[in-house]
């Protein structure tokens, strides 16, 4: 039996990083059975507001406003509750009552998997895997070279990547690289993933810890695909 991840908690700032904070978003993803995107729920708090609110616009603008995506700081549920405290919103609640302010559910189309890749996994696994997490924003030098340094990139990676990893669960393998797109206003992540067990949840829980890394970075997620 799985549990719903935990959420992805954001702060929106007055201006340049390191100004004061104007108000709090939580978000999670919804997910069909592959792990790829279904939608994206969330809900907003200021402290000039009267509560929570659900408006899945303002996420559509933290990933497409350059102006508001620069105020937008990924942070985690502890900083998150020590901002709403300061705000004089006291305790944060828990995550089990912040999903029900969830309103306003912004669906996110999906295809059928292209075929990106051999189409039969290799000898001794059973199953072959790509895909594909968007995300918004840009990646300063030295947070590239963090990324490279937690993942021991090798120093030679695949065309076009700037960091690189692999991870091996038991007899299933996870392969990833990260590469900049869209005119340098976005990043992806491509994971190849090699099924050795029957135990897709190694799939979403590994994909879920490489996004929140990303996060951690300073990027902000805006779907997963897959391509096979």
């Amino acid at each position: 039996m799985t549990t719903d991840p935990s959420l992805d908690y954001y702060l929106i700032l007055a201006g340049h990083p390191g100004a004061e904070v104007q108000g709090i978003v939580v978000e999670t993803f919804a997910r069909h059975p592959d792990f790829t995107t279904a939608g994206l729920d969330s809900a907003g708090w200021t402290p000039t507001g009267a509560g929570w609110w659900s408006s899945a616009s303002l996420s559509r603008s933290m990933r497409s406003d350059p102006e508001l995506s620069a105020r937008v700081l990924p942070t985690s549920r502890s900083a998150a509750g020590d901002a709403y405290r300061t705000l004089g919103g006291g305790q944060l609640p828990v995550e089990t009552v912040l999903r029900t302010y969830f309103h306003d559910h912004q669906p996110i189309p999906t295809v059928p998997p292209l075929r990106l890749g051999p189409a039969q996994p290799p000898t001794g696994f059973h199953e072959r895997r790509v895909y594909r997490v968007l995300f918004a924003r840009d990646l300063r030098e030295e947070q590239v070279a963090s990324l490279r340094a937690l993942w021991h990139s090798p120093v030679d990676t695949a065309p076009g990547s700037v960091a690189a990893g692999h991870l091996e669960k038991g007899d299933d393998q996870f392969t990833w690289d990260l590469r900049q797109i869209g005119n340098r206003l976005a990043w992806c992540l491509d994971v190849t993933v090699l099924l050795g067990t029957t135990n897709a949840e190694a799939v979403a829980a590994t994909i879920h810890e490489l996004t929140n890394v990303l996060r951690r970075h300073g990027l902000i997620p805006v779907t997963t695909e897959r391509f096979a």
